[in-house]
């Protein structure tokens, strides 16, 4: 879904009335959550959680003038994705999410590199994803950020 909300309460209320429990609940889940520094807001069109730029003026290489993104989560035509920069960059820490995802959820995990698709609405495994997000704090997202591009 390609919004032009400016906020993540008016992407919500653009939602289809069976995502907006879900995607509120995983909103206020990575915000009360998320690791110390980073800020929320939009981006991509998306619901945004992204290193700001007082803490990293360079932001993303390829757009240099957005922050760097760490998290987003989206409402998409048959699922919600969240994507976590931190399962893409780091293979241990993508390897522990789909070694423990079947602890969680009677589902099979659907997931590209940083895309983790949840096609049943209640069947979310918000207790995991709380975890995933203590993982990886802002520091050691830059680094590995900054060790890829540099390669």
């Amino acid at each position: 879904m390609t919004s032009k909300a400016k906020t993540a309460e008016e992407y919500i209320s653009q939602l289809p009335e069976d995502r907006k429990t879900p995607i509120t609940k995983l909103h206020n889940l990575i915000v009360k959550n998320m690791p110390e520094g980073l800020e929320a807001g939009m981006g991509y069109s998306m619901l945004a959680y992204y290193v700001p730029k007082s803490i990293y003026p360079a932001g993303y290489h390829c757009k240099p003038f957005p922050p760097l993104p760490f998290i987003n989560l989206a409402s998409q035509k048959n699922f919600i994705a969240l994507y976590h920069s931190g399962l893409y960059a780091k293979k241990e820490l993508y390897d522990w999410f789909v070694e423990q995802y079947p602890k969680y959820c009677k589902y099979k995990l659907d997931m590209g590199k940083s895309c983790i698709r949840f096609k049943k609405m209640d069947d979310i495994p918000y207790d995991l994803i709380q975890e995933l997000l203590g993982k990886m704090s802002v520091k050691e997202w830059i680094s590995l950020y900054e060790a890829a591009i540099k390669k």
